[in-house]
């Protein structure tokens, strides 16, 4: 209590501290889950200790005051403590009500009676003292009766002994008749009440008379036995012998040291008492330390010296007999007292009455508090009360939930349960402390200045071990209780800055992790998808495609980094207030499809630039993203959208040079939401290239959620005439088997048909744009906006690739782009010429691009890689021949749109019902002029498909297939 008391010191003169006591402490400082469960529970506490001290006057009342105002008598042996309950519950019931008046008329009442308490308390401890030292030279007449070592109770006879003489007769006494079957001296008798004299001795022997050596050391005992004293003469009976109905004093509870620290400890929780009333203090942040501190040095020093005078003066017998019944009921404390018994008495009724008012007035005020701060809903409207601000209605519940204590009755079934709240209540004080100490804010300037962290941390530490050297079961029903309000607290948004210690430990906490992540790259065990979702906003601030966070939140589940980022047009200082809206709805709609995350609002002049900027620096430090998530544009091909494709493609663009993954999410407004569920169907993966295993590891994470956990994973790889399919088969299935995935795989063979008329068509319309705008007569500029020119067709053609012998050769050079002289990319190779060449050798050759993973074997990759590159197209030029009207189109993208349409056949054959189809994105070319033609392709490549998930890998992923 003194380590917790100096924790509370400090925390108390580091601010005004208003009504509320140790509540605001911990909550102020380790913030509103932790300040309103431990408040919470140390408000329980303090009103059970109500009930605790009520219980107590009615003990004395019945007990040593007035024993004939009990209502319910023990009409037989061993009834006397059901009774005793019974009439603790009636009287406690009226006194609880009569206290709970005296404070609802005012707390100045209650001032008042505590001076009157407060003398009857110390004439109290003043009688105690004086009597022990009478005992030195005149101890009482207290005599108890032993039968061997065995305790007698003198409620049932009253003379000590077997049998009396009187006029030369032999008589029998009272006790005889009650250890034999008759009166007579032949009667049979108990084994151990023939073989044992009965012996009386003094209860009370004085200081002098050395009792102190018995008592020093302890003496624990089974419930139900025999109060035994020690080195007392005494010969073992039968052991069949009954011991029911026989004048013994029994233990009514099994003693042990944690049972007894449970229920000594509620006499030191006063400690709060004045902080819970630091709302009627005048300068609290003076009376607190000092009356808590000084009250702590009193109180303890008055409990220990009363203990150890207890002990030196009164027999162990004594102390060990709970209900007086070794002395008829006689208040052995009173009798040691002087000048009289009644000294005692009465002080430790007002004593316990006092200690009851105190916890009915503190405990309200407490309850008012948490419910003012509003962090927990349901008890908000006990924030209310009287005009000059008396909390009336936290008063009843206080006054129902003392009742419950009542009611309960026992004092030993009370005891443990406010050991826990209270012990509880002091560990958060003095964590608080330690925290505020550690992190050592700029506002942490306690005037109180002895304390140190170390002291703070050690009160905690014992507090955490009393509780559970207590009870542990009553610890973790506490911890329970706790944690349950904590996280009630914690779902339903306890919005309240208080500058706690708590988020100033997660700052330190995320700043360290930061600079740990900083040190290097993720291990490939350790990568997962860390995104950063784009959003388009309307002009209302509110997001287009909402199942977008939907999608998020089910590839996430969660875990990692989310990014979600947007980005308005215009300048920032006028753009303040538009921002601020974008933010809060985009926050609440993440709140809504339960996207954990940050949100990230840019103005920037131009849509493009935002985009960069975002790409460039979203996250900080280690915790940036790696992949970023969008939306297809639907309306790209309208005209009042000419740029959106513009700027999808200069997107792609970007996240290749940033050695970012890239997913395109096409018909997202198709896609399920959280509350779907799909009870069949498939994810199908058109694995064209092995590019680091993105393509595998996206359905895995997918069948974590719950709305995908029913579908089944399918792969697709893409065979040529001269392959085989079956090896390749067998060697995907054990590339499966290795990366722990289950999946269905299937290996579809592709080979060369006549070029359909609808390639002819789409490649037509693309070609006719050109030829229009030249008509026109526009100039070069409206040109480069609006059409896409016969040199930009011309920048898709691939110059060395041989000709095609199967539309799976056409895929697969198309999609691995292995040539170092191609000007355009149509799949990542993870991108591009070394960074660090000079920009004049850059200018002249491109370096070479780093090698690609096929799906397909490693032979027949090199193979692919080394084939004539200047074989002709002639196959193309007999078809060319057979449509005049169309012979100036150009021949590279006539050829791109067939491997486009064919490949699109073959999946929409296999994948058209798929819940979703996943493929990789073939990467833009690199004359910007051929942007719209590589538009066109990835239209007509996922044409017919409900839900497609476009995937570029960055290379850096990899699935490893080691654990």
């Amino acid at each position: 209590t003194m380590l917790t008391a100096i924790s509370m010191s400090a925390i108390a003169t580091n601010g005004v501290v208003p009504a509320g006591g140790s509540y605001y402490m911990i909550s102020r400082s380790l913030g509103p889950e932790f300040g309103g469960a431990v408040g919470l529970c140390f408000y329980l506490g303090t009103t059970f200790a109500g009930a605790m001290y009520i219980l107590g006057t009615i003990e004395i009342l019945l007990t040593y005051i007035s024993p004939s105002a009990a209502i319910f008598k023990a009409e037989e042996v061993g009834e006397e403590t059901e009774a005793m309950l019974n009439n603790m519950r009636v009287y406690g019931t009226c006194i609880i009500i009569l206290m709970a008046i005296v404070v609802f008329v005012g707390v100045k009442y209650v001032n008042k009676l505590a001076l009157v308490f407060l003398a009857c308390v110390i004439l109290s401890i003043i009688a105690i003292y004086a009597g022990v030292i009478k005992t030195a030279f005149d101890p009482p007449d207290f005599p108890i009766c032993l039968l061997g070592n065995r305790t007698l109770s003198k409620r049932s006879f009253d003379v000590c002994a077997k049998f009396t003489e009187s006029n030369n007769e032999t008589r029998t006494t009272t006790l005889w008749r009650l250890f034999c079957d008759s009166s007579s001296l032949n009667a049979t008798c108990d084994d151990y009440f023939s073989l044992n004299n009965v012996t009386e001795i003094q209860g009370i022997p004085g200081i002098m008379s050395g009792v102190l050596i018995d008592n020093l050391w302890s003496t624990y005992s089974e419930k139900g036995a025999i109060v035994e004293k020690k080195d007392q003469p005494s010969v073992a009976g039968s052991e069949d012998t009954k011991m029911s109905g026989l004048p013994y004093v029994f233990t009514d509870i099994m003693t042990y040291f944690t049972m007894l620290v449970g229920i000594y400890f509620p006499s030191v929780t006063g400690i709060m008492a004045g902080s819970n009333r630091s709302g009627d203090l005048k300068d609290a942040q003076k009376s607190i330390p000092t009356g808590t501190i000084l009250a702590i040095s009193t109180t303890s020093f008055i409990y220990l010296s009363c203990i150890v005078l207890f002990g030196a003066c009164i027999e162990g017998v004594i102390l060990r007999d709970k209900f007086g019944e070794a002395v008829n009921g006689n208040l052995v404390v009173g009798t040691l007292a002087w000048p009289s018994p009644w000294v005692i008495v009465i002080g430790s009724f007002f004593s316990t009455c006092g200690a009851g008012l105190q916890s009915l007035t503190g405990a309200p005020r407490l309850l008012q508090a948490i419910a003012r701060d509003g962090i927990v809903p349901f008890i908000q409207v006990f924030g209310h009360g009287k005009a000059n601000g008396e909390p009336t209605w936290a008063l009843l519940l206080t006054a129902a939930i003392c009742e419950i204590g009542i009611l309960i009755a026992s004092l030993d079934s009370v005891a443990p349960i406010l050991s826990m709240f209270f012990l509880m209540c002091y560990m958060f004080v003095n964590l608080a402390c330690a925290v505020q100490t550690l992190l050592r804010t700029p506002n942490w300037r306690p005037r109180f200045k002895y304390y140190h962290w170390t002291l703070s941390f050690l009160g905690m530490s014992l507090c955490l071990a009393l509780m559970f050297i207590c009870s542990w079961y009553y610890a973790l029903i506490a911890m329970l209780i706790a944690g349950c309000i904590y996280k009630y607290i914690e779902y339903r948004g306890a919005e309240k800055e208080w500058g706690d210690g708590i988020r100033g430990l997660s700052l330190n906490a995320a700043r360290y992790a930061l600079l740990r992540v900083e040190d290097g790259p993720p291990h490939t065990k350790n990568w997962r998808p860390q995104l950063l979702v784009l959003l388009n906003l309307d002009s209302e601030q509110l997001v287009k495609h909402p199942r977008l966070l939907s999608f998020t939140s089910q590839l996430k589940a969660g875990k990692g980094l989310t990014i979600v980022g947007s980005v308005l047009q215009g300048i920032y200082l006028d753009k303040c207030t538009e921002t601020q809206k974008a933010e809060e709805n985009v926050k609440a709609l993440m709140g809504v499809e339960k996207t954990k995350g940050f949100c990230q609002i840019v103005v920037s002049p131009n849509y493009r630039d935002g985009i960069s900027y975002l790409i460039q620096s979203a996250g900080l430090g280690g915790m940036k993203h790696n992949t970023v998530l969008m939306a297809w544009p639907q309306s790209w091909k309208q005209t009042e959208n000419r740029f959106s494709w513009k700027n999808f493609v200069d997107t792609v663009r970007e996240t290749t040079a940033a050695q970012q993954a890239l997913l395109v999410a096409k018909n997202i407004d198709l896609f399920p939401t959280n509350q779907e569920r799909f009870t069949e169907g498939n994810i199908d993966v058109w694995w064209i290239v092995h590019d680091g295993g993105m393509l595998m590891l996206l359905p895995f994470l997918l069948r974590q959620h719950k709305v995908w956990r029913k579908c089944k994973m399918r792969i697709f790889t893409v065979a040529q005439m001269d392959d085989n399919s079956i090896q390749m088969k067998k060697d995907l299935q054990m590339f499966l088997y290795h990366l722990r995935l289950n999946a269905e795989v299937e290996v579809v063979e592709m080979f060369e048909n006549d070029i359909s008329a609808f390639t002819y068509e789409k490649t037509l319309m693309m070609e006719q744009r050109s030829q229009m705008l030249k008509q026109m007569q526009l100039s070069k500029n409206e040109r480069e906006k609006k059409s896409i020119t016969d040199e930009s067709r011309g920048s898709i053609r691939r110059k060395s690739y041989s000709s095609p012998q199967s539309i799976g050769q056409d895929a697969e050079a198309l999609l691995t782009n292995d040539c170092r002289e191609e000007e355009a990319q149509l799949i990542h190779d993870r991108n591009t010429a070394s960074h660090s060449a000079p920009a004049a050798k850059s200018s002249v050759a491109a370096a070479a691009p780093e090698k690609v993973h096929m799906t397909w074997t490693k032979e027949k990759f090199v193979a692919e890689k080394h084939k004539n590159k200047d074989s002709n197209v002639s196959g193309f030029k007999d078809i060319f021949n057979m449509k005049p009207e169309w012979g100036n189109l150009n021949q590279s993208n006539v050829r791109r749109m067939h491997t486009a349409v064919k490949l699109n056949g073959v999946v929409l054959n296999k994948s058209q019902h798929a819940q979703l189809v996943l493929l990789n994105m073939p990467g833009p070319p690199k004359n910007r002029k051929g942007d719209e033609n590589y538009m066109e392709f990835l239209e007509v490549l996922t044409e017919g498909l409900d839900r497609v998930l476009l995937v570029r890998g960055s290379g850096r992923e990899v699935i490893t297939i080691y654990s």
